[in-house]
């Protein structure tokens, strides 16, 4: 028995010294590892287990149980070696500063390996011994050395040393919860929280006073101060979508909508139609000089008499007529007016004509060269009717409900054919000596928007079209169905061009105006398709939301000079030379607005603007006044 026990602490002594403290893992690869030296202090928890050799023959059930007198030596010689076995294993292990090399380590790691093998061999024969044996099992934490109370094995039979002390700890835990009794004090506690729990504070209504409640507004009461009950308000009517249908195709009855005097409107149609005769002077002769022309042009003034009121919304488009003996001036509104005005007539309101033949913007109206008592008119609503003031009608000349138009001009000089500019960037060429109101041919240019479009002044077959960032120009004769290319392209501006037009004698000069403020007249060469830059200056054209845009348009009688409408203060009309030297500006007491629509006389030195309210300013000498 005591070489037993002396075998069992062999072991332990020899498994104590071998057990690695801080072990590392050390890369591979590398040849030299540097260690910092660590101090540490390991307390290891050692447990004795003493065997007692015995014979079922010789020994009886009730001495099963270890002899006191064993016991106690055991506890004895545990507890002289117990000071001895602290000092072994609380020692200091202070690792060696020296460079450990990879084949040291592998020496350490094998040594290692060999004894673990060997402490498991031994352990497991340990506890084949210890089922035939009586076990004692005495530990020791932190220094303490208090000893288990070993039941017998009628409370513990055919249990191991570690199940016996679990069911001590589960007891003692269970006696100590208990003793705390903390399901008594949940419930004190519970019933304290309830009881401190305030009450629902309600709110007090307010004491009425003689049978008046709270103040209230007389707003919401709908009484005025004086008591007295207001009328119930009127309900707000109900908004309608804003849809303008089309007005129904064929010809319209020409109806004024501001004159109701069947004679005097019967009188106006008889001195329009009378108007049908083009003028006989010759309007290509050579230009004048610019200190004539700037001469005629300073005797050009404006009066009270001079400005009408002549539609109730912006105007689009303005034309005058090329009457040599009367005034006459026609203008395109936003609402699908067309306004004729005789400057001629007095009382001036008396010679103001309004028409209804369109449901949507007019944006291009011109007199027919071939006969002047007819007015063509164009609108956002896919029509393009002439009015007859013979017949006192608007006949419908082309027609398609599924685009919309922006404008047109004539082919030829019987106004027989027209080209026609649609907002998607398609074209259409009418002829007016078929029956019916449709297309010749419709094509789709390279642009993908088209503003504005003008036939050359000479050569009838060419055509100019303003779209979004550039300007071209077309052969007629050359249209395709699809995607026909232009002939010349002019890209000079960088934002969205709002017109284009040549120039009104040889057709050599294009003006075009721009978003980005500058005005571009450019002069090529048809024959051999170059171009040049004329002039490009600076005009502020950022008319914004509510103003109709500018629209740069060459004199008539001199070709080398653009009118144009200015944002400048106090509000002018101005004309510039082809080189870009302003030559005349027009203004005066009775101009308080923006004129962005002007237009000239062919032969006459008659100016007209027009505004965004509707007015039209006429500038002329004072000897036609």
């Amino acid at each position: 028995m005591s070489r037993s026990g002396a075998a069992a602490e062999k072991a332990d002594s020899r498994q104590r010294p071998q057990m690695k403290v801080n072990e590392y893992k050390e890369n591979q690869n590398i040849a030299y590892v540097s260690l910092r030296p660590v101090q540490t202090t390991v307390l290891i928890k050692t447990a004795k287990v003493y065997l007692a050799p015995f014979s079922l023959s010789n020994y009886q059930l009730d001495q099963l149980m270890c002899p006191k007198s064993l016991l106690e030596k055991n506890s004895n010689n545990e507890v002289a070696c117990k000071k001895t076995k602290i000092k072994k294993t609380c020692r200091r292990i202070i690792p060696p500063k020296k460079k450990t090399t990879s084949k040291s380590e592998s020496m350490l790691q094998n040594s290692a390996s060999a004894v673990h093998t060997e402490s498991n061999k031994l352990q497991s024969k340990r506890t084949a011994d210890a089922m035939n044996l009586s076990v004692d099992v005495e530990s020791s934490q932190d220094g303490d050395s208090d000893e288990d109370i070993t039941p017998g094995l009628d409370d513990f039979s055919g249990l191991s040393p570690y199940e016996r002390k679990r069911l001590k700890n589960i007891s003692e835990n269970a006696d100590f919860f208990a003793s705390l009794q903390l399901s008594e004090s949940a419930a004190r506690l519970r019933e304290i929280i309830e009881k401190r729990q305030p009450p629902k504070s309600k709110r007090k209504k307010p004491k009425r006073e003689n049978g008046v409640g709270c103040r209230r507004s007389m707003r919401l009461l709908k009484v005025d101060p004086s008591g007295v009950s207001l009328p119930a308000t009127p309900t707000p009517p109900t908004l309608v979508a804003d849809e303008t249908p089309l007005l129904p195709p064929g010809p319209l009855e020409m109806t004024s909508e501001n004159q109701e005097d069947n004679e005097r409107f019967k009188g106006f149609l008889h001195t329009w139609a009378g108007m049908n005769k083009p003028s006989s002077k010759n309007t290509e002769k050579g230009l004048s000089s610019i200190k004539s022309y700037r001469a005629n042009l300073n005797g050009m003034v404006i009066s009270e008499d001079t400005v009408y009121k002549v539609t109730t919304g912006p105007i689009f488009s303005m034309a005058l007529h090329p009457s040599e003996t009367r005034t006459l001036v026609a203008v395109g509104a936003k609402f699908g007016q067309v306004g004729l005005c005789d400057l001629t007539q007095q009382p001036k309101e008396d010679g103001v004509y309004v028409f209804h033949p369109h449901s949507q913007p007019v944006s291009c109206l011109y007199f027919s060269p071939a006969n002047p008592a007819h007015i063509l008119s164009l609108s956002y609503d896919g029509t393009l009717r002439c009015g007859d003031f013979s017949r006192a009608i608007f006949e419908e000349v082309y027609r398609n409900e599924r685009s919309s138009f922006s404008s047109f001009d004539f082919l030829s000089e019987d106004a027989s054919t027209l080209i026609v500019g649609h907002w998607d960037g398609n074209m259409s060429l009418v002829d007016r000596r078929t029956p019916g109101t449709s297309y010749e041919k419709l094509t789709s240019s390279s642009m993908g928007k088209i503003r504005t479009v003008h036939v050359h002044p000479v050569h009838k077959q060419y055509f100019i079209t303003a779209g979004l960032r550039d300007t071209h120009i077309y052969d007629a004769r050359q249209l395709k169905s699809r995607r026909s290319q232009p002939l010349i392209s002019l890209t000079e501006h960088t934002k969205s061009i709002a017109s284009a037009y040549f120039s009104p004698l040889t057709g050599n000069r294009v003006v075009t105006t721009c978003a980005d403020c500058n005005l571009s007249a450019t002069l090529f060469n048809l024959t051999s398709f170059k171009k040049y830059i004329v002039f490009l200056t600076r005009h502020n054209t950022f008319t914004g939301r509510w103003l109709t845009r500018f629209q740069a348009m060459w004199d008539p009688k001199q070709e080398d000079c653009v009118i144009v409408g200015s944002m400048a203060h106090p509000r002018r009309v101005e004309i510039f030379h082809e080189t870009g030297k302003r030559v005349h500006s027009f203004g005066g007491e009775c101009l308080v607005s923006v004129c962005s629509i002007n237009a000239m006389h062919p032969t006459r030195y008659i100016l007209a603007g027009g505004n965004s309210s509707g007015k039209i300013h006429v500038f002329m000498n004072e000897k036609s006044c």
